[in-house]
């Protein structure tokens, strides 16, 4: 035992655990893991003093960079008009007294943008960052940028921020803002996410199914990291279920809506729906009448989809003065399309939505909200596998969070086009995305990340059993996981990669069918929006341009079209003339750069694992087999003129401005299933049912009809039917029967082959007993008796008793009977 200073080696060890609290949090667990070496070597006799002194030092940087970053850190200033700065002690004194906090407060009241700074100024991102995610990468990156700004720093510097395609920070940075995805994405290489001291998860309350997990995650890593602190932002919605989730952590809620909203009801009459279709556009034009009687101020009307957006544009420009300006807003718009609401101007102002202005986009200068209390909800059919896309009545919360969009600069009406016992009727909360979505990739994710049964995963709402055993299902159907639903090593190739398992599943076929080169192009394709645009008052200009791209036998070769002529063009044109290729072709140049980002990370991941891209241009056969291996439950067989019967006996027809619309082939496999009234097939290409059996050997169903001898190929031969998922791909195929059922096939050569002699052999027995038969035949003949001959039955046993069991057709009868003979 050593002893330095009066200290033995013990009591130095514990010194220096007692000095980890200092240290910068990503330096602990190796300090911790040399601590307990040290001390099991000190506890048998042996000399530790040098290694003491060796971790001591490291403990000293450690700490003297948390205190470089306590020097260095940015001094927060609050602007005043902002809610939450007023309850900004009681946020600081809450946090510093738990280790989750619950913040839920309205759009407007400034959460997201000051709680970064109250964390700095608490001294919280020293001894790791303090990380804030967002559910959008726009969202990250506007955020940061707001941030650095009121830290009169420069983007990158004190806050940063990174996305998918994205990272703007650096070493030295405090405040990491990044989407949920990336925080989830760094789990497998950070599991205890040590860069962190502080995690905001903001707009928790959409409940999305990367927000879901990290919940999830988060209530098992916090015990183990004491020192980690996570706050949880949220709308007033539902913030005893995040409270309840961790142990009933505090709720601080901020005012944000400072105007009173007045709500008016004016359901709509009318017996069927059909009606009530006719009289939901009247009930529109008198909503906003009535409104316009109310004074100037904006309107924002919450429309279900794309469809009924053109239908209420249409009757509003007919109903409205020139001067009243509409504008519609839904996701698929481009970037250019959706900055229109933030842009000045004169006159009313009409905004058409989908729920996407619910909380995702702020539109400034709303007065009024005419709310038909619909939506178009995405949701998963574990039975069909079809993703749907219903409308449907949305929740109460929904319903008050549209209602908030009013009233922020004024005294605000929102007209509900539905009654109050309606909405008094309907489910308080909007359903959480785990439960009516395909579970494959959190099951993938969690087997890669060892973190058990996804049953007993602790989700704040656990998903339905049939989801789970659902996206086993998928797995299994993509080989990575085995009947045991035992990850594969092909399970753990496909968690590599950065995309829907189908489409990771596509490109490591690809890599085996020297087609890779093309698949990643339509595989990042795949993942993003369609760059493609069709504006409402110029959808025949766009389709003509699109024509252009078009492929006659597959949809995916439109991207590869597509993709050739965009990257010919940039090589030899300036952006700003690149930008206006992509405007006359009415393609977005954004999502072109954003097709590009994810084929260029795909790239990188690719050759990181070891696969090459072929020189060669490879064959429509081979790139088609390769996207077939991730969509093999999107088989689908033309059973009359453009209808088509897909897996599980599912009846479905083309998606309208497919380039396979005229020439309808009879195989198709496509990207997607999708309900939205009708059963569509999205994004399609022509196949060939031969090529779908290798790549499918796990998942198909064969029959057999009508075993039979055939004397020719001296075998007992059937017809095979091979289905997937009730889709015939073969439907008589004359195949060995032997094999299939070895037992009926030998009893069938028996009695056709032996007894009956219709066996071709140079067995001398066979000679002699043909002639023996033929001898008897006469004499049964001459005498005019028939029990001369050895009855079959007495034949068969005869054979039955002599001939093993592994004998059922004419090759496997030679191999014995010439062992036979030799062993004589």
């Amino acid at each position: 035992m050593n002893n330095t200073g009066g200290c033995s080696d013990l009591e130095q060890l514990e010194r220096l655990l007692h000095s980890l609290d200092e240290c910068l949090a990503r330096d602990v667990p190796a300090f911790t893991r040399q601590l307990a070496t040290l001390k099991r070597r000190s506890q048998r006799g042996h000399a530790v003093q040098r290694g003491i002194e060796k971790l001591r030092a490291e403990t000293v940087r450690s700490i003297r960079r948390v205190d470089r970053r306590r020097t260095n850190a940015p001094l927060p200033r609050y602007p005043s008009t902002l809610p939450v700065v007023d309850s900004r002690e009681r946020i600081r004194d809450t946090i510093s007294g738990h280790q989750v906090v619950i913040l839920c407060g309205e759009t407007g009241s400034g959460k997201t943008t000051q709680l970064p700074k109250i964390c700095l100024e608490m001294g919280r991102g020293l001894r790791g960052r303090i990380g804030h995610t967002q559910p959008r990468r726009i969202a990250a990156r506007s955020l940061a940028a707001r941030i650095a700004e009121e830290l009169d720093s420069p983007l990158g510097e004190h806050v940063g921020y990174k996305v998918r395609f994205q990272d703007r920070i650096q070493q030295h940075s405090y405040v990491k803002v990044m989407t949920d995805g990336i925080l989830l994405a760094e789990i497998q290489s950070d599991p205890e996410l040590r860069e962190y001291d502080t995690l905001i998860l903001d707009e928790a309350h959409e409940r999305s199914l990367n927000i879901d997990f990290l919940l999830g995650y988060l209530q098992r890593l916090l015990p183990r990291r004491p020192d980690l602190k996570l706050i949880i932002t949220s709308a007033t919605i539902d913030p005893e279920r995040f409270s309840s989730h961790f142990n009933g952590a505090p709720i601080i809620e901020v005012s944000g809506r400072t105007w009173p909203v007045e709500m008016r009801y004016r359901p709509i009459t009318g017996e069927d729906e059909d009606q009530k279709d006719r009289g939901r556009g009247q009930a529109l034009l008198d909503a906003v009448d009535e409104l316009a009687a109310e004074g100037p101020g904006d309107v924002l009307v919450f429309l279900a989809g794309e469809r009924a957006i053109r239908e209420s544009s249409e009757l509003l420009r007919k109903h409205h003065p020139s001067q009243t300006e509409i504008i519609p807003l839904y996701a698929r718009l481009s970037a250019a399309q959706q900055s229109r609401v933030f842009r000045p101007h004169r006159g009313r102002r009409i905004v058409l939505a989908t729920n996407v202005a619910e909380t995702s986009l702020t539109v400034p200068g709303i007065r009024y909200v005419v709310d038909t209390g619909l939506a178009r909800v995405s949701r998963y059919s574990y039975r069909t596998k079809i993703q749907r896309l219903p409308i449907e009545s949305v929740s109460q919360a929904s319903a008050n969070q549209r209602a908030g969009r009013c009233g922020r600069v004024a005294a605000g009406v929102c007209i509900r086009l539905y009654s109050e016992d309606d909405y008094l009727s309907r489910a308080v909360f909007t359903e959480p995305e785990i439960q009516r979505t395909n579970l494959a990739a959190v099951i993938l994710g969690m087997a890669v990340l060892g973190l058990g049964d996804i049953e007993a995963f602790p989700f704040v709402d656990p998903p339905d059993a049939r989801f789970v055993r659902d996206g086993y299902k998928l797995l299994h159907e993509l080989g990575a996981v085995d009947t045991r639903q035992e990850l594969t090593a092909l399970g753990r190739k496909i968690a590599r990669l950065s995309v829907d398992p189908r489409l990771a599943r596509m490109i490591l076929a690809a890599s085996e069918l020297h087609c890779l080169t093309e698949v990643l192009v339509i595989v990042s394709a795949l993942e993003v929006v369609d760059p493609r645009e069709r504006p409402l008052d110029k959808t025949q200009a766009a389709d003509e341009k699109h024509a252009l791209f078009k492929d006659e036998k597959s949809d995916f070769m439109v991207y590869l079209n597509l993709w050739k002529a965009y990257r010919e063009n940039a090589r030899h044109l300036t952006q700003n003339k690149l930008r206006k290729w992509c405007r006359d072709h009415f393609i977005s140049y954004m999502r072109m750069r954003e097709w590009h980002d994810v084929h260029r990370q795909l790239l990188v991941q690719v050759r990181d694992m070891g696969l090459s891209c072929n020189e060669a241009v490879a064959d429509y056969r081979s790139v088609h087999c390769a996207l077939l291996s991730g969509l093999l439950g999107n088989l689908a067989l033309q059973v009359e003129p453009g209808e088509y019967l897909g897996a599980r006996n599912l009846k479905f027809v083309l998606f309208p401005g497919s380039g396979l619309g005229r020439k309808k082939p009879k195989w198709l496999v496509a990207s997607e299933l999708v309900e939205t009234g009708r059963c569509y097939l999205r994004t399609v290409a022509a196949i060939e049912p031969d090529w779908v059996e290798p790549l499918a050997g796990h998942l198909l169903k064969h029959s057999y009809s009508e075993p039979h001898w055939e004397r020719k190929r001296a075998q007992v031969v059937a017809f095979e039917r091979v289905t997937l998922y009730g889709l015939p791909l073969v439907q008589r195929r004359k195949v060995n029967y032997g094999p299939v059922d070895p037992i009926i096939a030998r009893e069938i050569f028996i009695r056709h082959a032996l007894v009956a002699g219709e066996l071709r052999t140079h067995a001398e027995f066979a000679e002699h007993n043909r002639k023996l038969l033929a001898s008897l035949d006469q004499l049964e003949s001459k005498a005019r008796r028939r029990d001369v001959l050895v009855d079959e039955v007495e034949l068969y046993r005869f054979f039955d008793e002599r001939v093993p069991a592994s004998v059922f057709d004419g090759k496997s009868f030679q191999c014995w009977w010439k062992k036979e003979e030799s062993e004589k």
